[in-house]
């Protein structure tokens, strides 16, 4: 991919991006067809992603991780996407510090592993030394001339979490509807308690994709007969309706009706929210948020519906509270049952290949090999996630193809055309 300067000109496009590619793009998201894929190059080309990064990941609110990842004051993992490295580091107060991880040296990595436990941040080139909020404490060296350290500091994103959360924004003004989607989700979340769970396992896959293409198969079940692991306990009817249901699924449509109407009264009960709230496409921080039934016993992903996990999850009353499903524009996923909870980031590489990072969160007190089983937590979302890399890695090569043409999604695809929506409008506000 040939590198871009992505810091912003005067005009507020980053050097190299030539106007008259500008004005290809703004034709490209005006000639855009409603209810299609979107064309080849918005996969492909190396400018629209660039494009991509400041205009979406260089503005947007990006889930990080969660705060089972950096439970401790010192604790930090560190973020690569496109041409950006972010550190997050917990604090003394139980909040986040967001730092890019650029030496104000001479631009060297300052964190170099994916999570650790650091004081201060001590640059392993020249050992300049930075606080946990980035202050710049310790650049000398013998006969050197003295400087003002106090301009050399890291640079800072924002940060915050939400529930247990962690999210950042690199934009000088983040988008302020945030806080109402947070609003919107946080009583959906919070019972699960994420502050007194740990990580039980972390996977991370490249996919040899362009981040939208996997984002877009994530917002629909069109696909799901090619999930043998994971339909043993979710619905492959997600996304129907009465209207759209094929024949062959009719049996399990009804199966799922009555299930979902056994958890929505579990649920009142228990006074927790299970309403589907969706709008993915109508807010800057768009969203979907749903509780909603599981098959078999309704507990969690496994082959009979069971639970995975003999420990369950904060003040949860019961195990048989199906998933909290939540999609969050524009890079991740969650599911969270009562036993465990499996999050989902997406971070884009370049055109062409993405990081899809899943971690596997359990109460802080389970003992593997007493209260789960690690190999049989993981193995619906590892084998599905595996069967998903190769459905989008499909994809992508068939929008490298010279005959690929933009394709209609069908009516279970509706989330689908909601997210690509959402992304165009995104950028169309970017370009002008």
């Amino acid at each position: 991919m040939t590198a871009v300067n992505l810091a912003p000109t005067k005009r507020g496009f980053p050097a190299g991006f030539s106007e008259e590619r500008l004005d290809e793009t703004r034709q490209l998201l005006d000639t855009r067809r409603t209810g299609f894929s979107l064309e080849a190059p918005f996969y492909t080309d190396d400018h629209l992603f660039n494009l991509d990064m400041q205009a979406i990941f260089g503005q947007s609110w990006v889930f990080a991780c969660s705060v089972a990842e950096i439970p401790e004051p010192g604790d930090y993992v560190t973020l690569d996407y496109g041409p950006y490295s972010l550190i997050v580091l917990r604090t003394d107060d139980g909040g986040v510090n967001v730092l890019h991880n650029v030496c104000r040296h001479r631009g060297a990595r300052v964190l170099t592993a994916d999570n650790g436990t650091t004081g201060n941040l001590v640059c392993g080139y020249h050992s300049w030394t930075y606080s946990p909020e980035g202050d710049l404490i310790h650049a000398s060296a013998p006969g050197e001339m003295e400087f003002d350290k106090a301009c050399y500091s890291l640079k800072r994103a924002h940060g915050k979490i939400v529930a247990g959360l962690v999210f950042l924004c690199l934009a000088e003004e983040p988008p302020a509807d945030f806080d109402d989607t947070a609003r919107i989700f946080e009583p959906y979340v919070a019972p699960h308690e994420l502050a007194k769970t740990k990580v039980a396992y972390q996977q991370n896959i490249v996919e040899e994709a362009n981040w939208k293409l996997v984002m877009e198969n994530n917002r629909e079940c069109y696909h799901c007969d090619g999930h043998p692991e994971l339909a043993c306990a979710l619905f492959p009817t997600w996304g129907l309706t009465d209207e759209t249901i094929p024949p062959h699924l009719e049996d399990v449509w009804d199966r799922n009706q009555q299930a979902q109407a056994s958890l929505e009264y579990r649920c009142r009960r228990y006074g927790l929210p299970y309403e589907v709230v969706e709008e993915l496409d109508t807010r800057v921080a768009g969203i979907r948020i749903s509780r909603e039934s599981l098959d078999g016993q309704g507990e969690s992903f496994s082959a009979d519906g069971r639970r995975l996990v003999k420990k369950l999850l904060g003040d949860l009353p019961d195990f048989r509270l199906g998933r909290c499903s939540m999609h969050l524009q524009p890079n991740s996923w969650f599911h969270l049952l009562g036993d465990h909870v499996v999050t989902f980031t997406v971070l884009p590489i370049n055109a062409h290949r993405t990081l899809v990072r899943t971690t596997w969160l359990v109460a802080d007190d389970a003992v593997e090999g007493v209260d789960y089983d690690l190999e049989t937590l993981t193995h619906t979302w590892k084998q599905t996630n595996l069967q998903d890399k190769n459905f989008v890695e499909l994809c992508q090569r068939g929008a490298m193809s010279p005959v690929y043409e933009q394709g209609p999604y069908m009516k279970s695809e509706y989330q689908v055309e909601a997210f690509i929506n959402w992304y165009v409008t995104r950028m169309r506000e970017h370009v002008g």
